[in-house]
Order: C-alpha cells, then structure tokens, then sequence
C-alpha cells in the first residue's frame, strides 16, 4: 500500500511530538516537509528528523505536490485557517486541539470540511487514543459502575513551564485556560457521558503571575457543569503543579467508581530515602500521553490508506470550544452560563 507523504506546520512541542512519531515509529507514513517560522526549527527538522524541505510559508508548502497529508501544529488562533486551506488543497487534515478559538470561525471551518467528504480530517484529543482511558470508557459503556452521576477531572501542567506560558500568552492567543487546556477534559466529559453540557459556572484565580489578568488568561481555573441529563462535571485545570504533569480523571456511578491516573506515576518504582517513600511522577504532557500521541496519529494515516474516518470529529471540536468558552464567559461575568442548542 502506498506510504503516505506528509507535511507538517509547527515544530514546537506538540509539533516535534508528532513528526517524530511519523518519522521513527510509522512505517506507512513519510514526513517530506516542515514549516516554522523559526529558524532554528527547520534547520532542526533538516538535522535530526531528515527532512529537507523546508518552508516558512504555510501556503507554500500546500503547493508542494508531494504532499497527501498535512498536521496543523500551529498556533491555536491559526487552526481554521490552516485547516480551510488545506482541505481546499485536496489535502487529508490531522489538527491539533482546539479547532479553533471563534465559534464562527469554527462554523466556517466545518462548512469547508463538509465540502470534502473523501478527505480525512483528525482533531487531536489523544485521550482518547490512551489505553487507560479506554479500558475506563469500555467499563463505563459496559454498565459497570451503574449509570454516571458524576465526573471529576484534573489537568494541571508543571509549574516549571508557568513562565514559559507566560512568555507565550505575551505574543500569542492562547485561547484561554478553558480553551487552550481543559479542552481535553471538557471532551472526556463529553465522551465518557455521551451528553451535552446544559449550563456551567466557572471560576479562576492569578497569584504566581498576576499580570496574566491582564493578557485575559488564568493560571487556575474551576468549572463546575451540568450536563443534558442533570450529571454533574468537576474541572479543575491548572499552570503550576510543583510535583510535575497531573491529569486525574474520577467517574462516579450509581454502582460503583473508578479513577484514571489518582497518581500521576512516572513508573512503578518506589524510593526510600531520608525523605521517605518517594514515588517519581511524569514530567510533562508528552511523556504522559507518549503512546497515545503516537496511536493517534497512527490512526490518521491508517484511515488514510482505509478511506475512513476516525471517531474524533469536526463536530467534537465545536462542541468542546462552545463548552470552553461558555466557562470562560462565566469566569469574566460571574454569572452562571446556559449553553443553548
């Protein structure tokens, strides 16, 4: 079967994750190109993933007709229009969450993905693509712990990148903590339920850096929803978790509970010190979810060569967006806020 031929835009960390997936782990796939604005990520992506071309123009590289497929790892303000542009290319489009940061935008965005029924479009929400996730989602499915009455999550990034995010947030749109963060939780939510969320509350708060309320962002935030059928969600997303990368995940049902990573544990080795018993724990998003990064996009270009089209849809990325910023909303008004349908 013919392997398949992709270019990829932005080389940060979420971009450099999925290139050298495509480069050292999937066989049917090919990474011939790369585009960054940065200089040091191109001669990077020449040097240590082999690739030569090498552009600093996204329009560009969708020229190039080499290219079958393409993954958006660029800026989130920039998604919808990276992913318009391609899929009119004639292009299969892997995107990183979220879609987009407008609603609008979003809705133009599906419109054009819509026109290209035979093309592939995958939205990045690798949890659901890790296998501890999954076995919980099958239990759920299966009536195992009853029906569900309520979800709990936790996704808090090590406080080590804080500054970094700040940095960040200075020159770029981020999309908000709800947007740019709980997103991921906001679809588990939303996946693990089979529901829509109804009305939420949300809450926030800057101390380390409080110049973030300038620039519209949060370091904390909590949200508290309602789904469609009166199930509950607890939020809680995060920029400064002192112990490394937590994602915690608790379901609660009528039969019994069950939690995902209670304990964000690098491995199953124990310390003893004189600082007591001392379990390691995950450092950072993509040692966490590194097999699930990599069956995601293995799943892409499988579907592909399959000509079908993954679970994770357009449509979810417009629901999770309209969710996060609902609590966004909430944060900036103090008020309660019902999503309508």
């Amino acid at each position: 079967m013919k392997k398949i031929n992709v270019g990829i835009v932005g080389l940060g960390r979420m971009g450099l994750t999925h290139a050298e997936n495509i480069v050292e782990r999937i066989p049917e796939a090919v990474l011939v190109a790369v585009c960054s604005f940065v200089d040091e990520e191109l001669q990077m992506a020449k040097t240590k993933l082999g690739v030569e071309k090498a552009y600093t123009s996204f329009e560009n590289m969708l020229l190039d007709a080499e290219i079958d497929a393409v993954v958006i790892a660029s800026p989130s303000g920039l998604h919808g229009e990276h992913i318009r542009l391609a899929m009119k290319k004639g292009l299969h489009v892997f995107c990183e969450k979220p879609i987009g940061v407008e609603v609008e935008d979003i809705e133009r965005t599906i419109e054009v993905v819509e026109g290209y029924p035979k093309q592939i479009f995958h939205l990045g929400f690798m949890r659901r693509y890790d296998k501890s996730y999954q076995y919980a989602k099958q239990k759920v499915d299966n009536g195992e712990i009853g029906d569900l009455t309520l979800i709990r999550c936790y996704g808090i990034d090590p406080a080590s990148e804080l500054g970094n995010f700040v940095q960040f947030a200075t020159n770029s749109k981020s999309g908000g903590l709800f947007a740019d963060m709980a997103i991921h939780d906001i679809d588990l939510v939303r996946w693990f339920s089979g529901k829509e969320v109804k009305r939420v509350w949300a809450i926030g708060k800057n101390t380390a850096y409080p110049e973030l309320d300038d620039l519209g962002d949060l370091e904390t935030g909590a949200s508290m929803m309602q789904l469609e059928d009166n199930t509950m969600a607890l939020l809680v997303a995060g920029r400064n978790a002192t112990h490394g990368y937590h994602v915690e995940t608790e379901l609660i049902g009528t039969k019994g509970m069950l939690r995902i990573a209670q304990e964000p544990e690098k491995n199953h080795v124990s310390i003893f010190n004189n600082q007591g018993v001392v379990r390691p724990t995950s450092q950072h998003f993509s040692e966490r979810f590194k097999e699930a990064f990599f069956r995601e996009m293995k799943e892409f270009i499988l579907c592909i060569q399959d000509g079908k089209q993954p679970g994770v849809t357009v449509y979810d990325g417009l629901e999770s967006t309209v969710i996060a910023n609902a609590c966004q909303e909430s944060v900036d008004t103090g008020k309660m806020v019902e999503i309508s349908k």
